[in-house]
Order: C-alpha cells, then sequence, then structure tokens
C-alpha cells in the first residue's frame, strides 16, 4: 500500500451511512454546510471527502464526532429538490485519512492523505479471495436478500481490496462493523474480517432457519388443535351434548368468571384453567389442578352477610340465651355500637377464658346469630402440625388447605364468626408450631393477605370476628396472646345456676328426651341441691349430666305407665340419681389445730384447699407431702424462715426448728398442686401448730408470703371467692392489692362473705387463728 497525495478538499459529514471505494451511491443532502460543501466541490474538480458521523442526532459535528477514514469521492450528478434538499449521485475513488481541519465555515475543509491500493496480487490474496467469494455465495443462497446478478457481478471483480470493499457493502453488518472494514488499509487483513464476517452470518441464518421451523410447527399444531377442538364444538353442540372436557371448561370459566376472584387470582385461575384444558384427563396432575380450581371457586372472595346493627335485639338474643357474663355480652354491644357509627371497622379478636362448662363455645353461637353473620368452629385441641393451620403445598400428595381456608369455605362469606376452640391445647413438634402459623391470622394488622400454602394466593380475613376459647391462659405463647382481648369467665355462683337450670338446661333436656312440661318438673330446692351434693364445677355441664340422668329415668317411668306426672323434689332427688356424691361446704366442722383453708385456682375454676401441719419430736426436717409443685414447696419455705425469723413475737420456741420435725401435708395427693398464692395459708398452718392456737373454721385465705411477712396479691380472685362460698366459708382474707378485684365477684356471692384485706402477715393472724383479737 502506497501512498498517493496530500491534498485539501471540502468535508461532507454522513449520518447512518457509509461509503467505500468503487461504490456509486444516491444521497439527499439539506444541511447548509453540506450542501456548501457540494457546491464548492462542483465549482472545483468535482472532488469531495465523505466521512461517517459518529452519533447520528448530532447536526453540528466537530472535529471529535467524525471518524478521521473516510472515503475520497467523486460527484457524478446534482440535482435540487422542490423541499430544497439536494440529491447527488457520488462514486468512492480511494482511501482517505483526515490530517487536519482546515476551515469550518462556511463549509469544511479538511487536508487528507489519500490512499492508493496495490494492483499486484499474491498467491495468499488469490486463496482469500477465492474463500470470501465461495462465501458469500453460500450467504446468498441462504439469505434470499441479494439477487443473483449481484453475485455474477462480484465474481468479475479481480482486485482484492475492491472485492472486501463491495461484498462489505451489501452484508447486513452495523456501521460500527462496516467502518472498521474501512479502516483496514491491509488487503490480507481486510479480505480475513470479510470471511469472518460471512461465517458469522451464515450461522446466525441457520439459527434463525430452525427457530422459523420450529415457530411453522407450533404454530401449525396450535391451529390444527384450534381447528379440532371447535370441530368437537360444533358436533356437541348440534347433539345438544355438554360431556367430555370441553362442557367442563366451559361450566368451570363460567363459575370463576361469577366467583368475584380478586384480578390476581383470577388470572392464577385461568392461567390454570389453560393446563387444565391441555392436559389429558388420565394425568395425575389433571385431578390436582381441578382440585385447586374447584377451592378457588368454592372459597367466598366478596360474598357477604349484611351484619344486624340493631344493639337493642342483640342484647335481647344474648340475654335470651345466656344468663349473666356481663362483661363478654358489654363487649360484643360495643363492637357493633361501634360499627354502627364507623359503618367500618376490623374483625376484633376475643379470647373467651374459663374452665369447661362456663359456655364459651356456645357464647360465640349466640354472638354470631346477634350479629346475624355465619358461624363456622374448628377444634384446635391436639393440632401440632403448622399444615393444619397454613395447608400443604399442591405438591404433595392428598394435599389440602389449611383449617382457616376450609372453615371460610364452609363459612360461604367473608365476614363470619369464626371460633378457634381449645387454642390452649395446641402444641409443636418437628412438623412446625401451628401457634406461630396462628399469629398471621390472628393479627388485624397483617391478616387482610393471610397466606395459605395449598391456596398460594392472599386471602383477606380482616373482616372475619374471631373468637378464641381456652380452659388455661398460662398455656398460650405470649405473642399469640399479645394479638388478643382477653375475656375472662370465671364461673357461675349457685343462684346463676338455678336460673341455667331452669330457663335453659331443663327446657333443653326436657325437648331432647322427647318429654312435655307436664311430664316433669324439678323443684327449685330439688335444683339446688343437684348443684350442690351431685356436682363441683365452675361451669354447668355436670348439671347438665344430672338433669339428663333424671329425664331419662322419668321417660322410663312414663314409657312403662308407672306414672304420667314426675315432680322431683329434694326429699324425692336421691330416688333418681342415688347417694349424694360430694358433702356440701368443704368447711372444718370445728377449729382445729395445725388446720388452714386456703383457696386455690384450677384450671377447671377455683377450689378450696386444706393444708395440715404436723409436729413431731426430731431433728429439724422439713417435709412437704401432696404431690407439691416447686412454687408451692418454696411457698413452704418461705413460711417456715418467716416464723424462725419472728419466734419471740410470736411467742414460739427459738430452738424449734432443732428440736422437731415438721411435715406439711396438702390432702388429695394424687393430683398436682402449684401456684404462687398459698404463702399465707401454708404460715397459718405453721403457727397454729406450732401455738397450739387453732384456726377459725369459716375462715378461708390466699396470698403470697415474703420473707419478711408482706402479703403479696394473687390472681383469679373470682373464681377462689366462689369455691369459698361453695364450700360454705363465711370469711376471706385476701392480700390489699386485691381491692380492685372485688368488683368482679358476684353481689350475691359479696354479700355473704366478709372480705378482709390485708399487707402484712400479723393481721392474718389476728383474723385466722381463734382466741385472737381481731
Amino acid at each position: 500500500m502506497a501512498k498517493k497525495e496530500n491534498r485539501i478538499v471540502p468535508l461532507l459529514p454522513l449520518r447512518g451511512l457509509l461509503v467505500y471505494p468503487s461504490m456509486v451511491l444516491h444521497l439527499d443532502v439539506g444541511r447548509d454546510k453540506s450542501v456548501q460543501a457540494l457546491e464548492k466541490a462542483m465549482m472545483d474538480d468535482h472532488m469531495i471527502f465523505l466521512t461517517t458521523q459518529k452519533e447520528v442526532s448530532i447536526d453540528d459535528p466537530k472535529e471529535d464526532d467524525l471518524y478521521h477514514i473516510g472515503t475520497l469521492t467523486k460527484i457524478k450528478q446534482m440535482l435540487k429538490l422542490p423541499n430544497g434538499t439536494i440529491r447527488v449521485l457520488v462514486e468512492g475513488q480511494k482511501r482517505g485519512e483526515i490530517k487536519s481541519f482546515e476551515s469550518k465555515e462556511p463549509y469544511i475543509s479538511v487536508q487528507v492523505d489519500i490512499y492508493e491500493e496495490p494492483l499486484q496480487k499474491d498467491v495468499e490474496e488469490e486463496a482469500l479471495m477465492r474463500t470470501a467469494l465461495e462465501y458469500f455465495e453460500q450467504y446468498i443462497k441462504m439469505s434470499k436478500k441479494i439477487s443473483s446478478e449481484t453475485f455474477a457481478t462480484v465474481l468479475d471483480i479481480d482486485e482484492p481490496g475492491r472485492l472486501a470493499d463491495i461484498i462489505a457493502s451489501h452484508l447486513p453488518i452495523k456501521l460500527k462493523d462496516k467502518q472498521e472494514i474501512l479502516e483496514t488499509f491491509d488487503v490480507k487483513e481486510r479480505l480475513n474480517k470479510i470471511i469472518q464476517m460471512l461465517h458469522n452470518e451464515k450461522e446466525v441464518l441457520q439459527l434463525e432457519k430452525k427457530i422459523g421451523q420450529r415457530v411453522r410447527q407450533s404454530m401449525e399444531r396450535t391451529q390444527k388443535e384450534y381447528y379440532l377442538r371447535e370441530q368437537m364444538k360444533a358436533i356437541q353442540k348440534e347433539l345438544g351434548e355438554k360431556e367430555g372436557k370441553t362442557g367442563e371448561i366451559e361450566d368451570l370459566t363460567e363459575k370463576i368468571e361469577k366467583s368475584g376472584m380478586p384480578e390476581h387470582v383470577y388470572k392464577t385461575a385461568m392461567k390454570e384453567l389453560s393446563r387444565y384444558e391441555k392436559i389429558p384427563s388420565t394425568s395425575a396432575e389433571s385431578a390436582v389442578i381441578r382440585n385447586y380450581l374447584d377451592w378457588l371457586i368454592s372459597l367466598p372472595w366478596n360474598k357477604a352477610t349484611e351484619d344486624r346493627l340493631d344493639i337493642k335485639l342483640a342484647e335481647v338474643i344474648l340475654n335470651e340465651e345466656h344468663y349473666g357474663l356481663d362483661k363478654v355480652k358489654e363487649r360484643v354491644l360495643e363492637y357493633l355500637a361501634v360499627q354502627k357509627l364507623t359503618n367500618s371497622l376490623k374483625g376484633p379478636i376475643l379470647c373467651l377464658v374459663g374452665p369447661p362448662g362456663v359456655g364459651k363455645t356456645s357464647l360465640a353461637r349466640s354472638v354470631a346469630k346477634s350479629l346475624n353473620r355465619k358461624f363456622v368452629r374448628i377444634s384446635l385441641g391436639g393440632v401440632r402440625d403448622e399444615s393444619e393451620i397454613r395447608g400443604h403445598r399442591r405438591t404433595y400428595v392428598g394435599a389440602m388447605p389449611g383449617r382457616i381456608i376450609q372453615g371460610m369455605k364452609k363459612a360461604g362469606t367473608i365476614n363470619p364468626v369464626f371460633l378457634l376452640d381449645e387454642i390452649d391445647k395446641m402444641s409443636s413438634d418437628f412438623r412446625g408450631d401451628p401457634s406461630a402459623a396462628l399469629l398471621e391470622v390472628l393479627d388485624p394488622e397483617q391478616n387482610h393477605n393471610f397466606s395459605d400454602h395449598y391456596i398460594e394466593e392472599p386471602y383477606d380475613l380482616s373482616k372475619v370476628m374471631f373468637i378464641a376459647t381456652a380452659n388455661n391462659l398460662a398455656t398460650i405463647p405470649g405473642p399469640l396472646r399479645d394479638r388478643m382481648e382477653i375475656i375472662t369467665i370465671a364461673g357461675y355462683t349457685e343462684l346463676e345456676k338455678v336460673h341455667i337450670a331452669k330457663d335453659h338446661l331443663l327446657p333443653k333436656q326436657l325437648k331432647e328426651h322427647g318429654l312435655k312440661k307436664g311430664h316433669l318438673q324439678i323443684r327449685e330446692e330439688a335444683i339446688l341441691n343437684i348443684i350442690r351434693y351431685y356436682t363441683r364445677e365452675a361451669g354447668v355441664r355436670g348439671l347438665e349430666r344430672q338433669i339428663a340422668a333424671i329425664c331419662r329415668k322419668a321417660a322410663k317411668t312414663i314409657v312403662t305407665g308407672e306414672r304420667k306426672r314426675i315432680v322431683v323434689t329434694a326429699k324425692t332427688l336421691e330416688d333418681f340419681l342415688g347417694k349424694k356424691l360430694f358433702r356440701y361446704g368443704q368447711a372444718e366442722l370445728q377449729d382445729q389445730i395445725g388446720v388452714a383453708t386456703g383457696l386455690a385456682y384450677t384450671t377447671v375454676g377455683g377450689d378450696t384447699l386444706s393444708i395440715e401441719v404436723s409436729i413431731s419430736p426430731g431433728k429439724g426436717k422439713l417435709i412437704l407431702t401432696g404431690k407439691l409443685g416447686d412454687v408451692m414447696k418454696e411457698s413452704a419455705q418461705a413460711a417456715f424462715s418467716y416464723i424462725r425469723s419472728r419466734t419471740k413475737e410470736l411467742k414460739i420456741d427459738p430452738d424449734f426448728h432443732e428440736q422437731y420435725d415438721i411435715h406439711i401435708h396438702v390432702p388429695e395427693g394424687a393430683v398436682p398442686k402449684d401456684g404462687p398464692s398459698a404463702g399465707i395459708t401454708m404460715a397459718t398452718a405453721l403457727i397454729s401448730a406450732l401455738t397450739g392456737r387453732p384456726v377459725r373454721k369459716e375462715v378461708g385465705m390466699t396470698g403470697e408470703i415474703t420473707l419478711r411477712g408482706r402479703v403479696l396479691p394473687i390472681g383469679g380472685l373470682k373464681e377462689k371467692t366462689l369455691s369459698a362460698h361453695r364450700a360454705g366459708l363465711k370469711k376471706i382474707i385476701l392480700p390489699k392489692e386485691n381491692e380492685k378485684d372485688l368488683d368482679d365477684i358476684p353481689e350475691s356471692v359479696r354479700k355473704e362473705l366478709t372480705f378482709v384485706l390485708v399487707s402484712h402477715m400479723d393481721e392474718v393472724l389476728k383474723h385466722a387463728l381463734a382466741g385472737e383479737k381481731e
């Protein structure tokens, strides 16, 4: 390659275009500078230098915006168009490189080095030319975008450099790659690049051909399937049939449309329906998809019952079906009142805590009735698998949604009263923690997007009124308990039980046993005796069983024709229920030394606890029996240490702990006992045994003791007070800090008991020990 000359010529910048030597091309020129450059070239020797802009969008390119290697071109023809644009016909002559920019106004002129390519060719160049022509021919056959005449023209070219340029001009490559060919002055290197480009283009065309065949086959198959499906529809329509999958798909589509699903769920359902349509009925996956679609369709997405916001009517319904339970009723009526004012309230999460048989479950049913909502109940007792709440993944065999989604399907509305029964009896194992899964269900801030593993789409639970029931609050995990509003139902007084038996239990049992009011009558004193001598409970479940037993015996008597009408009185009660099961009033019959009556709280309500102390000569051993838990053992130790520190004031031998063995026993040893409320009872029994002063028989007590004799507050006061009343106690000693809890105790019980509030053990002894001045 030899440099020919250096000359100054006008410059015409090109946008998105490139001209090779020996290439003839039409150009439309509109920029002022470009028009001036053309006119100057026409005035001189018709020669102009063409180079390409790096960026097409630039209107007034500077030095750095242009490629410096371009083509010296001869203007063959110039024509002015009516719109002011000039159309020129140019022919590329030689490669050139800009050395400097001479002027920029009124047009750009540049100093360029013009290069001339060698005419002679060697053997290697000849071989490269043949390879390039062969590749180019294959490319033309595959692309079918270049005519055979063009190839015939290219075939006649004898110069290797010109051959490379002409082939490059016909290839659909990027402008950057075309510029690279233009900038390659070495002919052999240029031919090698052209061969590489042709090879790449061939591979791309082969790939395009494969893709095209695949697409065509797919389209043909789809069109064939569509045509056959339409034919099948037409045949079934003519026969008046809707059998097979076609009819099933139509039915499912219609159900999905009518279900009122949110947009995102609707898209998922239609996508699954499309899959179901394509999968053969014999496939196992077909049944899985069909089951999933059935669940999506059957779930309530927007169907709701209208709340009955009549507070007076709701109050009447609640009072009709339940006697007492004022706190719960008040809370439900408050909810109704707020909803009536706002017309939008997230469903509250109430947790009814109380002993068995107090009416927690039936109360939830009454709440649903008063609100005019659907009622659905699930039992969580013994649930230990997280999947019971969240459901199983659809990939598992026999997968189903969790109990929450099942309950919503059963309810059929998005705003039912949903009862989570026995929430305290859930447990956890290697399969997960169901109580943790319930956290999302019972959080008003999260449950509008509840996620079930089977459904896989968020489901709105925010309009559901959740009511949970539990016997023991202590076994509910803290985070779960924190999400619920705890309402404690302590149990019923004797008077309340009598009312419940007369107004609810007896009419219900008469109906269930096919008896009429005229057949059986149970007098009030007989009901009271059933409560006192045949049941010992906080609720009324045992009472209902005893009434049912009377009804069975009455039914037999009437059916055999012995009597037509039966009246049960206190005297005839044993004829129906047998001998008395319990002794009414567990209070001691007389004042005793070393025996004190404590009040305990259990999961089945309150109970009285007799604590006995025996002293015998020995070496100071402290023996504790009666299946006591760690807390009660510690209470006994604290009481013992308190007495040792107060021997002088209590007039007890200071060396009693070295001379005597002390045995503290709580009867009914088979029953585990624990809790922080027996401290003052143990201390009183101990002091009574050591001083020989008897404990008053009518006194019951509850409270924890410190080493300095302070009395600490306790829980479950209402339950304990009711048990004291049942046992026939007359005076209750309780911590002063529990004074606020006295309001929870029914008025009828408060009237019959004397409450003594104490803050120190000295005050306890004044009221508990006989002979002490009160």
